[in-house]
Parts: C-alpha cells; structure tokens; sequence
C-alpha cells in the first residue's frame, strides 16, 4: 500500500445490514473523511437538481423521477433551475462515478454504496468491503430505525435488494452479492454491527502493516 496516496474504503451492503452505520464509524475511527453527503451535494449542483431528488435516485434504475418537480416548493436559498429532462440512469451514474473518483484522488475516504467498489477497483490503496445478513435480522433493524411493521419492512428489503441488484448489473455488468469482487465480506447478523466494524478495523490495520 502506498502511504503517499489516499486511503479508500468503499462499502457495499443490503439494507437492514447496517452499512451507513459501519461506514461513518469506521470514517470516524480511521479519522478520514465520510464522503456520502458530499457525493449527493456535489452530484445535484452538477446536475442542476435538488440533493433530495439524487438521494432519492441512487441505486435505482428509473425511466423519471418522481420528485424532479418539486421546485416551487423549496425555499429561495434552495431553489434550483429546473432541467428540461430529467438526467438519466447513465449520466447520474457517470456524474457520481467522476465525484468518488475525484475524491479518492483527494483524501482518505470512506465511500457508501454507488458501485464504489467498480468504481474503484484499480484504486492502489482501495479496500472493497461487503455486509449482508439474515431476513430476520434485517427485517429487524429496518422495523427500528423506520418505525415499520414486520410486513412493511420485508418489502422494503425485498425491493431494495431488487432495485440495487439491477443497478449495479447495468453498470458493472456483475452480481452485486457475488463475493469475488470484495476484499471482505461480513455477516453483520452474525458479527453485530459493532463486531463488524472491530473486524474491519483489524483488517484495515493487518493491510496497512503488510504493505
């Protein structure tokens, strides 16, 4: 590993599997920086849209968005021109893809979901991690952190699932739950989420040493 250049981990997961709060922790542990909200905010501005309206689009595959004309309902200091199309699949890919690039070229960083792992993958100081889990553990933590039935929150995950396996096929062209293309993968239903990032935190640390 070349100490001169930034440190990258990017994280992919299933929802329920406690990703968001593995990433940020470790970011926090590692003291380098936590890239998700910077990636949306810098992603609208280049696109001409709302961060909401990005956040809501990424890892999906839709034809429209269906919050894109909420314009008139923001705040001045918000407001932003609306676009005559709404950005494609492709060009909000691509346009995150530049963004995490970018990044990576100028700070240590852990980086969320967005096929960072693809992305990033000829990256000389990149660590791709993976977290699943057991339905019934995910289903759990999805009902706690969303306020949800049990029903509701097998939807969510069996949507979710859908909706991110489809994405990254279509822009990597890869299963995004095969384990090949990750350095680590984690059961967190096993591990807990803070065993998990104990685990990370050792194996960011092994690395490190033997490079």
């Amino acid at each position: 590993m070349n100490h001169s250049l930034p440190f990258i981990v990017t994280i992919s997961r299933q929802l329920g599997c406690g990703g968001a709060y593995v990433g940020y922790q470790l970011a926090k542990h590692l003291n380098i920086f936590y890239a998700d909200r910077e990636i949306i905010g810098q992603a609208a501005r280049q696109l001409s849209v709302l961060e909401e309206d990005v956040k809501t689009r990424e890892e999906k595959t839709l034809s429209f968005w269906q919050s894109f004309l909420r314009s008139y309902a923001v705040a001045p200091d918000t407001y932003v021109q609306p676009r005559a199309l709404a950005p494609s699949d492709f060009e909000l890919y691509k346009t995150e893809s530049e963004i995490i690039r970018r990044i990576a070229q100028e700070r240590s960083a852990v980086i969320i979901g967005r096929c960072g792992a693809s992305v990033l993958r000829d990256h000389p100081n990149h660590i791709s991690l993976f977290l699943h889990g057991k339905i019934s553990f995910r289903k759990s933590r999805v009902q706690k952190l969303y306020g949800v039935s049990e029903e509701a929150a097998g939807k969510m995950i069996a949507r979710n699932d859908e909706e991110r396996a489809r994405y990254n096929q279509k822009f990597t062209g890869r299963e995004w739950t095969d384990a090949r293309q990750y350095d680590m993968t984690l059961d967190t239903s096993k591990t807990g989420v803070d065993g998990a990032l104990e685990f990370i935190l050792k194996y960011v640390e092994l690395i490190q040493e033997s490079k």
